[in-house]
Parts: structure tokens; C-alpha cells; sequence
């Protein structure tokens, strides 16, 4: 018996390597402080954990869901109008996603058809990519080089890559490099979709962890984007909703209606008590917002100003609940470092080259863990004399 040849383009996940080296480092009794993985381990607020648990006590919520509660739809608008000042239609611009993954992985499927060009940032979030390479799509990576302050060059996208593309998936704030992408870079992106016409995706998971007193925004804001994308947003990271798998897809209703459509085919919506939980979220008091955002920036000032301390130069990131940090000199190479590190100080890091071909000579650290924690790594770190 053989399987479908679509598997061959995919690999097996880095997490999942990692997850494995952690295991085998627990049962000899070992130390592991885990720095990989984007697992917050900061709990939703009370109000949020309240809503669910009464929604799940109620046993007429066990349906299946099969399309967004209204209130869901209504709450994202609201959100979106409170928040960044866009105007949504809550019946055909807005639709939930079990988490952004899975709509990341479905919607090379309602745009590109096999050989059809995506492009796609280079280093990226890997389900960025795997999602057209399920769709059998072409990927065509585009450099986000720290000389540009890992912001995208459009203008290096030849001519002809540009024309043969169907989408384009871009991400500010950024994972892994943690960049924000400045108006004129979206103003341009814009141009860029509509000369070639070419639909956009941006994921805006991260833009409430902005730091240093910056306010993040939204790509459907600026002029002319809700006529060539939409934005998916997380509840994931800000919230503490991370296990609940809650997301969306909003903006331009031809491609919201696309993807809904081939959502109807493979799954029966969310958890109705995750959908309450979710509009009880997005609409209730903000300041466990702040409180989060407050926690991932001390927790960044702590371990970069640390691990610089120590002998490794890591600057402070804009954004995100991540680090990307250059790999020591010592290192050519990052998976190396990173097993290497594992093996010598008991910290786990995700390569920086299962983010792409450029993240080769950095590694990602997660701000996953508390303070103590944090200073833990350091100090091990520091101790197994990996740095020198």
C-alpha cells in the first residue's frame, strides 16, 4: 500500500524533533528549561474562564456548531471597530478558524491550484509554507534580511515570479524575527496585490504584544486592503487561549466566502462554548490585555539584557513573545547550536533554520517561562561554557 504523494512535500515538524529530545532529557532525571515552543503559559482571565465553564455546563452547547453564533460574528466587529478602526461586516467579512494554523493551512486550498506560485517570507512561521505545499503550490521565498530590518523588498520580486502568483502571505508583527512593519511597507503591499492581482494574507497574531510603548495595528486599516485580502487574527497568544484553537479570517468577503465554503466541507465549526468564551473576550474588560503585554516585555528585557550580560549579544525585540537571536560565532550552523545547547545546558531553543533557508544562523527563544525560570537558563547557559 502506498501513500498520497502530497506527504513527500512535507517534514516532520522541528517541535516534534525537540519534543522528543525534551522527553528522552526528563527520564534520565535531567534539567530542561523549554524555550520552543510558543505555549503561553499566561491563563486567561477570570471573566473569560467564567464564560466557558457555564456555557459548558449547559449541555444544549454540544451541537454541532455548524456555522459562527452571531454574537461571535457581532463581537469580532465590534473588536475590530474598538480596536483598530475597522469597519466589518459580521454577516459575510468575518469567519472563525479553529486557530490560525488551520486557516493558514486551508486558504492556499480556496486560492491556488497545483503550480500556482505563493509567496511567502523567508524566514517564516512554517505552517506559512506548508500550506501551499499542500495545495501543491510553488513557494517563492522572499528574503527578510536584518539589513532592512527584516521588513520584506517587494521590489526584489521579479517580474515574472510576481505574475505568476496567486498569494501572498506576509506577517507584522513578525514570527520568528519579531519586526514591525512600518505604513509605507503596507501601502506599498497593497500597490504590489493589486498590480499583479494577487490575493493577501496577513496574520496579525501578535499585534497586542508590541513593546516599548509602540501601538500595533491592523493591515484592513490602510486604504484599499479589503479589496486584495484579509487579516487572520489569534486569541491564542493575547488571551491565554492558546489549547481552545481560537482564530479568524476577516476582510475581503470574496475571499471570506471562499474559505468558509471549503470549511464547510471539513469541519462543523467551533466549540460553541469556545465561541462564547471568545466573544466574552474580545468584548469584555481589556486590561488582562495589558497585563499580558506588560508580562511578555519584562520577561524580554530580562533575558535579552541577560543573556548579554553573559557574553552572547541578544537586542531587545520590538515585539512578539519571542526572541531571534544570532547564534554565537563559535556556531556555523543553528540546528547544531541548538542540540548542542540542549545537550550542554539543558535549555531548549528552535533552530533558526526550521523557520526557512535564511534563519540558518539564528535561533528562536520563546518567553514562555517566568522570570525565575528565565534567570535558571541563564545561569546554565552561562555555566556550560557553550558561548566561548
Amino acid at each position: 500500500m502506498e501513500f498520497a504523494k502530497r506527504m513527500e512535500r512535507l517534514e516532520t515538524g522541528i517541535f516534534s524533533k525537540l519534543a522528543e529530545v525534551k522527553a528522552r532529557r526528563l527520564a534520565e532525571g535531567k534539567r530542561v528549561v523549554d524555550l520552543s515552543v510558543g505555549t503561553p503559559n499566561i491563563p486567561p482571565s477570570e471573566t473569560i474562564v467564567k464564560t466557558l465553564l457555564e456555557a459548558a455546563a449547559d449541555r444544549s452547547n454540544y451541537v454541532y456548531a455548524i456555522s459562527d453564533l452571531p454574537e461571535l460574528r457581532e463581537a469580532v466587529a465590534t473588536w475590530y471597530q474598538t480596536r483598530y478602526g475597522v469597519t466589518l461586516d459580521p454577516a459575510n467579512e468575518v469567519i472563525s478558524l479553529l486557530g490560525s494554523q488551520e486557516g493558514l493551512s486551508h486558504i492556499s486550498l480556496a486560492v491556488a491550484d497545483e503550480g500556482d506560485v505563493v509567496l511567502v517570507p523567508d524566514p517564516c512561521y512554517p505552517a506559512f509554507a506548508d500550506g501551499p505545499r499542500i495545495a501543491g503550490a510553488e513557494l517563492y521565498f522572499m528574503p527578510q534580511r536584518p539589513e532592512n530590518g527584516y521588513i520584506i523588498d517587494l521590489d526584489e520580486i521579479p517580474e515574472d515570479v510576481a505574475r505568476r502568483a496567486k498569494l501572498i502571505i506576509v506577517s507584522y508583527p513578525n514570527n520568528p524575527t519579531t519586526a514591525v512593519a512600518p505604513p509605507e511597507f503596507y501601502k506599498k503591499l497593497i500597490a504590489f496585490a493589486k498590480k499583479y492581482d494577487i490575493w493577501v494574507l496577513h496574520d496579525n497574531a501578535y499585534s497586542e504584544l508590541v513593546f516599548d510603548g509602540v501601538h500595533g495595528g491592523s493591515f484592513l486599516a490602510y486604504e484599499g486592503a479589503r479589496d486584495v485580502g484579509v487579516e487572520f487574527n489569534s486569541l491564542s497568544k493575547t488571551y491565554g487561549l492558546a489549547g481552545a484553537r481560537i482564530g479568524f479570517c476577516v476582510g475581503n468577503r470574496e475571499l471570506v466566502g471562499k474559505l468558509a465554503k471549503l470549511k464547510s466541507n471539513t469541519d462543523y465549526g467551533m466549540f460553541i462554548p469556545f465561541q462564547k468564551a471568545a466573544a466574552a473576550a474580545i468584548t469584555g474588560d481589556q486590561s488582562c490585555v495589558i497585563t499580558t503585554r506588560e508580562a511578555y516585555e519584562h520577561r524580554r528585557n530580562v533575558l535579552c539584557d541577560g543573556l548579554t550580560e553573559i557574553g552572547w549579544p541578544v537586542d531587545r525585540c520590538p515585539s512578539t513573545m519571542f526572541v531571534w537571536a544570532k547564534i554565537p560565532a563559535k556556531f556555523d550552523d543553528s540546528e547544531v547550536f541548538a542540540m548542542e545547547l540542549i545537550r550542554r545546558a539543558g535549555v531548549i531553543v528552535t533552530p533558526g533554520s526550521a523557520f526557512g533557508p535564511s534563519g540558518r544562523d539564528h535561533v528562536r527563544l520563546a518567553l514562555v517561562q517566568d522570570e525565575e525560570k528565565i534567570h535558571e537558563a541563564i545561569a546554565a547557559i552561562q555555566e556550560s561554557g557553550i558561548l566561548y
